[in-house]
């Protein structure tokens, strides 16, 4: 006879390869990550710069993957959580961790891009693992804040030099080339083919780029609870790209 052990594990191979590990009723879903016991290992240095409790508040989980920040959330008590993803593997993967965890959330199918057609605002919203993976990372960051009624928990892969605190003028003379050359200057990398593996990651900023273009955003950086990590919340008058009325009003 088949225990319910034996099902979860035959369930979990059956969905692929996973790339949140899970302790799915003793069934570990990533055991040999190359990142070690991931997102744990990560979350545990972010969860401290979150509510304990989030009665009351809604989630929204940007590129949730298999859920796994998602369902923390819903742990804590969050009162409505969406994740969403473009990929349906993660999605199913993310359904049979929340049925065997018994935590209920909502998934979606849906791309960063389609994040207009939501048309309510959440009280935390994770963008986390995703940025590096967009073409287009900047115009994702700006339909992600419109979405933001509380606060934007954006995480990043950083390369690059890891100081934060070149001087960065107003203007620069069109034949200044020095600030390209200066340490902690904002940079972001591009890779036209791959890297580590991975045909999907695009853009690779330094944390100088990276504070740099959550503050365009029209973000405020209220906490830095690890390195590729910041808890960011919304201005009173955002500036970013998605923000220009005229230029809204125009598409």
């Amino acid at each position: 006879m088949t225990t319910a052990t034996e099902r979860i594990q035959q369930q979990v191979g059956e969905l692929g390869e996973w790339f949140h590990n899970f302790d799915l009723a003793g069934v570990k879903t990533a055991p040999n990550h190359q990142l070690g016991d991931y997102p744990q290992s990560k979350w545990r240095h972010i969860s401290p710069a979150l509510p304990e409790r989030m009665e009351g508040l809604s989630i929204l989980d940007i590129g949730c993957n298999a859920a796994f920040h998602a369902l923390e959330c819903k742990r804590r008590g969050a009162s409505y959580v969406l994740g969403i993803d473009a990929d349906a593997r993660y999605l199913a993967q993310a359904r049979l961790a929340a049925e065997v965890l018994n935590l209920e959330i909502d998934l979606r199918l849906m791309s960063v891009y389609a994040l207009g057609d939501l048309d309510q605002q959440f009280d935390y919203v994770l963008f986390m693992g995703v940025f590096y993976h967009l073409r287009y990372p900047l115009y994702a960051l700006d339909l992600a804040v419109k979405k933001v009624r509380q606060r934007l928990i954006f995480q990043t892969m950083l390369r690059g030099e890891a100081a934060a605190d070149a001087e960065v003028k107003p203007d620069y003379s069109f034949w200044d080339q020095t600030p390209f050359e200066q340490a902690g200057f904002p940079l972001m990398y591009f890779f036209e083919r791959s890297f580590a593996g991975d045909a999907t990651n695009w853009w690779i900023p330094n944390r100088a780029a990276a504070e740099a273009m959550l503050r365009t955003a029209g973000l405020e950086i209220v906490a830095h609870p690890e390195a590729e990590t910041w808890i960011c919340a919304p201005r009173p008058a955002p500036e970013g790209f998605v923000h220009d009325r005229e230029l809204a009003a125009s598409l």
